[in-house]
């Protein structure tokens, strides 16, 4: 079933709250894990910001591949997406290791501080993972992009 609103298509619209989203916890995560001291301020912050990208990506790729199926029902042959698909699912993976990493990171500068060395840890890895999650969600919105203006004006 294609979900849409207003007539179109769910998935590029959602798309945009992953590409605003993850890119913006991620500048979030890297500041705290570089000034500890932030987190008690900012920390709860990135986590809603990371969890609310990851259930974004959740909803993107359920929509997506409504959408792709859709198409494919229409008798569109889809050449070139394949890669779209994998990339949103990376996008997807990182998105929830992210947001647990952030949330992990929150609770233990509440419990065991800020400064502690395993809030460092869990902060740099919380940094990490948005690193990795926002490259891979340019990787596939370049890939979807490029695919369907080239399916488009092919």
């Amino acid at each position: 079933m294609l979900l849409e609103i207003s007539g179109l298509p769910l998935h590029p619209l959602v798309v945009h709250a992953v590409v605003v989203l993850l890119p913006l916890a991620t500048l979030g995560a890297l500041a705290v894990a570089a000034r500890p001291r932030w987190a008690g301020a900012y920390g709860p912050l990135v986590t809603v910001l990371a969890v609310v990208g990851a259930v974004a990506a959740f909803v993107a790729q359920q929509a997506g591949e409504a959408l792709q199926a859709h198409l494919l029902s229409q008798g569109d042959p889809l050449d070139g997406f394949g890669d779209h698909s994998a990339l949103g699912h990376m996008v997807l993976y990182l998105g929830v290791a992210f947001a647990l990493a952030a949330v992990v990171s929150t609770v233990l500068a509440r419990r065991a501080g800020a400064g502690s060395r395993p809030h460092r840890v869990a902060a740099w890895l919380a940094a990490g993972l948005g690193v990795a999650a926002t490259a891979y969600a340019y990787l596939a919105g370049e890939s979807g992009a490029s695919s369907v203006w080239g399916y488009l004006f092919a």
